[in-house]
């Protein structure tokens, strides 16, 4: 079966800041188109799971006013990278060391202080191995490009990264999704 992992709306927040574990909220109006196309193009009886943070939960009960069948069950594996001291910020104020310091020990640096891309990588691979033991279900994944990214390794049998360059650039665009096969 397939896995749709569809990234949040676009966020309430200023272009360029670095927000991942931050808990901002979605435009409304955005939610609700990403929602109703979502809503057109999923199959019946899927398993919706869905990141704790706003901007992913509002989505989810977006969907599910739209498709009441859908019960969404948050699970705190599929919640954005947590930048820690860096949440907030933007991006072109953090120094270039710490950023060179991260892309020098890409996966195993705690940017920020609290999560390295690896353990990102781990929480989203658990989830996915769950996943994988369900392959009779459809499953919905409402979550973050940085998970995203994560299942694009995972599908490809990657568990770990050690240089920036293997983490990949593309992820689903604000409201939309990509769907992969378990």
């Amino acid at each position: 079966m397939k896995l749709w992992i569809v990234r949040h709306a676009k966020p309430l927040i200023e272009s360029g800041v670095c927000y991942g574990a931050l808990d901002v909220a979605a435009d409304e109006v955005h939610t609700w188109q990403a929602a109703r196309a979502l809503a057109h193009t999923l199959p019946l009886h899927c398993i919706v799971r869905v990141s704790p943070l706003q901007r992913c939960m509002q989505l989810a009960e977006a969907l599910c006013e739209l498709r009441p069948e859908l019960t969404p069950q948050t699970d705190a594996r599929l919640r954005e990278m947590d930048f820690g001291t860096w949440e907030g910020v933007a991006w072109d104020a953090i120094p270039l060391a710490a950023m060179q310091a991260w892309t020098d020990d890409f996966g195993a640096q705690r940017f920020g202080g609290v999560e390295s891309a690896n353990e990102v990588l781990g929480r989203v691979a658990e989830l996915w191995d769950s996943a994988q033991q369900l392959p009779e279900e459809n499953q919905v994944w409402i979550t973050h490009a940085g998970v995203a990214r994560a299942v694009q390794l995972l599908s490809r049998g990657i568990t770990t990264v050690n240089k920036a360059n293997q983490w990949p650039k593309d992820a689903p665009g604000y409201g939309q999704w990509a769907i992969a096969s378990l």
